[in-house]
């Protein structure tokens, strides 16, 4: 049973991603008739929300988009900085929807941030721990590493649901900001655009939190469910 579940989940996992990756270079080809790049629209939907200490960059790679709260950065990478595509408004505006966050201390915002520390020391110890346990668990009846595991786990699992309301906000404040700034989007057509783009980058963040709460599930069984000798 606990393998249909992975199974299930990596194939939702592969369609999502493989949508959310064909909607996003089908939307970086729709140009947008205000010819407005992303980094244009990120300053705007800044200085629109009274924040003027927040510099927009731009960084190597792709899909490599975030804002960062410690240096308040909102970091485009170099497609979505020059950009000037419905692709890159979605962008640029949903990474300026967690600076708005930010200062505006939103409070799941401030609850993912808070718990960051513990998660990056979890994430490191999860996997071996986890595999370490099990051997030990099934070998010699010692179940206090596998405990361990778990609980790094839940850790893990726990901050991958918290991102989901903050990730949907910022999409929320995105989409609101450019329905109301008509000289970023002109039609209705490019709104239904950027909020497509946006839902199946949402959706990348929903199936990893259900992955993870299946694994949870998955370790959790063999510790609770006992050993069969």
């Amino acid at each position: 049973m606990g393998m249909i579940l992975f199974i299930g989940i990596a194939v939702v996992s592969f369609i999502v991603q493989w949508r959310f990756k064909s909607r996003f270079e089908h939307y970086s080809q729709e140009p947008l008739s205000s010819g407005m790049s992303g980094k244009e629209i990120a300053e705007k939907m800044l200085h629109d929300n009274g924040i003027f200490d927040v510099q927009v960059i731009s960084t190597e790679g792709q899909l490599t988009d975030h804002y960062n709260p410690a240096d308040k950065t909102v970091n485009l990478s170099a497609g979505v900085y020059s950009g000037r595509s419905i692709a890159s408004a979605a962008v640029a505006a949903h990474e300026c929807g967690h600076a708005v966050q930010h200062a505006r201390a939103y409070s799941w915002l401030q609850f993912r941030s808070a718990v960051v520390p513990i998660v990056s020391v979890a994430s490191r110890l999860t996997s071996w721990v986890l595999m370490i346990g099990v051997i030990l668990y099934f070998s010699q009846g010692m179940p206090l590493l596998l405990m361990i595991g778990v609980g790094a786990l839940a850790i893990t699992t726990l901050f991958s649901f918290i991102t989901l309301p903050v990730e949907f906000d910022a999409s929320n404040r995105a989409l609101a900001w450019l329905d109301a700034n008509k000289g970023v989007i002109h039609s209705r057509q490019e709104h239904d655009g950027a909020k497509n783009a946006l839902w199946w980058a949402a959706m990348t963040y929903v199936v990893a939190a259900l992955a993870s709460l299946a694994t949870l599930l998955y370790y959790a069984s063999i510790l609770f469910g006992g050993r069969r000798d």
